[in-house]
This record gives C-alpha cells, structure tokens and sequence, in this order.
C-alpha cells in the first residue's frame, strides 16, 4: 500500500509518455537508480513499481541524479506532469 507523499518530496516529474513504447520520459529532481521502488501519482495515476529499465540518451544506465532527463518503462499509462516518488 503506498502512503501519501508531499509534493516536495518528489524525486521527478513526467514530461512526456510513449504510449507505444510504454515508456515515461522524467526529468529527475534527485538520484533514482534500478531497482528503486517508486510511486508516479498524479491526477488519475496512482502507479508503484520497481525501476526495471532506466535510459539515458538511449543508453542503459544504472543510475542517474538531479537535472538528468532518462526514460523509464513503466507498467501503466502515466501522464506528462505526473510526479516520482521513492517508496521506502
């Protein structure tokens, strides 16, 4: 069960989604890394997975930190604006 988080809490943001990729372009406020668990919520997403698959530049990475723009695949449709947060 995921809890409520606080906006500022927020490790990014998405700025745009490929539906026929399923796949979320985020641009990070803070380091994520494979395998974190993270909760992308918005106005009609309320979605929690792990990180399975993280690009950057159309490179695998297993990491990337603040200011970064990488591609997540995600298990749902999410929405640009939608917000990343860790879940413990």
């Amino acid at each position: 069960m995921a809890h409520e988080h606080q906006e500022n809490e927020a490790v990014g943001r998405v700025t745009h989604y490929y539906s026929h990729l399923s796949v979320a372009a985020v641009t990070l406020d803070a380091p994520l890394k494979r395998g974190d668990r993270i909760h992308i919520k918005g106005h009609t997403t309320d979605l929690v997975q792990p990180v399975d698959s993280m690009e950057v530049e159309h490179g695998a990475v297993e990491q990337a930190g603040p200011g970064d723009d990488v591609a997540l695949k995600v298990d749902e449709h999410v929405r640009e604006h939608d917000l990343i947060y860790l879940e413990a």
